[in-house]
């Protein structure tokens, strides 16, 4: 049983993590995937977070619904179930230093991509392509939020309409992320107490709900700014952090 102390980091996080992805559309999910990290073992880790995150994203897509792009949606769905193909056919689980070390060095890859290859998930093909990364970085590093936003950045999407494709396309990747850890590669180290996922799942659709006013209140170029300084600062702290681990 997990001491009080731990129970109520995991509750604080997993509100104003929700509370953040409801504003930025991401970011949030990444913290949320580092205190995990720093608390459980991975296999538990990456199941509370996809259960979690699951239920984030879900409610915030359902709160934006009728701005979700289903033609992207569709796209990334099918690169998302070629990616858990070639996993479960390699039975791939990483430690958690290299987890670490893949989530800190996801955004700085993501920004450092030639601005001639002009990803946007828009254009034919690139959501499909996006569905495959993601889905293969959310299985190793946990999440995949940086790189998604690379596909996002350059679209003519408006900011709820980035916000609430990001979040059933998010919602699939944690789904899908679920059934790996907690079926394909299940272990003694990923069983999550019923009541506990429970409880973090109601704090993550309050946090997601408290963050829709903030939403309505930023400009598309703010949205943008904050996303990435977010992003890339949190990048640098798992970057030491995976590093530390490697070098004890």
């Amino acid at each position: 049983m997990a001491s009080t102390l731990v129970l109520a980091a995991l509750a604080l996080s997993t509100l104003a993590t929700s509370f953040i992805s409801g504003i930025l559309g991401m970011a949030g999910g990444m913290i949320l995937m580092g205190v995990l990290l720093a608390l459980l073992p991975l296999p538990a880790a990456m199941m509370l977070h996809g259960v979690v995150q699951l239920a984030s994203n879900g409610w915030r897509a359902l709160l934006l619904r009728r701005e979700i792009d289903w033609r992207v949606t569709a796209g990334y769905a099918c690169g998302t179930l070629v990616a858990l193909a070639l996993f479960v056919a390699a039975r791939l689980v990483v430690d958690k230093a290299t987890a670490l070390l893949l989530l800190g060095l996801t955004p700085f890859a993501a920004l450092a991509l030639p601005q001639r290859w002009h990803l946007d998930v828009q254009r034919r093909g690139h959501a499909f392509a996006c569905g495959l990364l993601c889905l293969a970085l959310s299985l190793t590093a946990g999440l995949s939020g940086p790189v998604l936003d690379v596909f996002f950045v350059r679209s003519n999407m408006s900011r709820h309409a980035v916000v609430a494709t990001k979040a059933v396309t998010q919602s699939l990747s944690h789904a899908l992320k679920v059934i790996y850890f907690g079926g394909v590669m299940a272990t003694g180290d990923a069983g999550v107490p019923p009541w506990l996922a429970a409880t973090l799942v109601l704090l993550a659709v309050a946090g997601t709900s408290l963050s829709r006013r903030v939403l309505e209140r930023i400009s598309d170029t703010s949205f943008r700014q904050w996303t990435r300084w977010a992003v890339l600062t949190m990048g640098l702290v798992y970057l030491i952090s995976g590093l530390r681990l490697m070098l004890i």
